[in-house]
């Protein structure tokens, strides 16, 4: 865009003359923007690996599975999606030859996903290449990116997401 002025600031501007200063209005707008921006990278930087964040962040989830495997309701709570999204990213993810699904053996109802080696191996690629541009966050210092995650951890836990963390507990490397 490379716009001459910042137009979330002008934004706040008119909205300030309008209804008042809003520290919120400015911030989610700027979530928002920055959502955007890291989206486009990150699909960008996953488009040679045939995925979107969204379905990495699926495999990524299967790899840390003990069995590769899950159920898709558990897929779509720990990915905080709905259960319509997951059909549809495992879908895409099976018809790529990256998963595959299963019986679930102790329901007999329902269905696993399961990654295949394809699959663990695209994962493998897709995350080094996440890595090397930073997941799109290269103009933060560590510092800088534990205090944004410790900011939105707050915002996560009053949503109910799920509990406060006990202070400490969390080690970083």
């Amino acid at each position: 865009m490379n716009l001459p002025f910042d137009p979330i600031e002008r934004a706040h501007d008119n909205w300030t003359h309008r209804w008042g200063a809003s520290p919120a209005m400015a911030a989610v707008t700027s979530v928002m923007r920055a959502q955007q921006i890291l989206i486009g990278e990150l699909d960008g930087a996953l488009k040679p690996f045939g995925l979107t964040f969204a379905r990495y962040e699926a495999l990524v989830l299967l790899t840390f599975s003990s069995t590769g495997a899950l159920p898709l309701g558990k897929i779509g709570e720990r990915l905080m999606v709905h259960p319509t999204s997951v059909t549809n990213t495992i879908d895409r993810l099976e018809g790529q030859g990256f998963v595959r699904r299963l019986p679930n053996p102790s329901d007999g109802r329902g269905v696993l996903a399961e990654i295949t080696d394809t699959g663990r191996e695209v994962t493998e690629q897709a995350t080094q290449a996440l890595l090397g541009m930073e997941f799109g966050l290269s103009c933060y210092s560590d510092d800088e990116l534990w205090r944004m995650h410790e900011m939105f951890t707050r915002l996560r836990v009053d949503f109910g997401d799920f509990p406060e963390p006990v202070a400490g507990s969390a080690e970083r490397r």
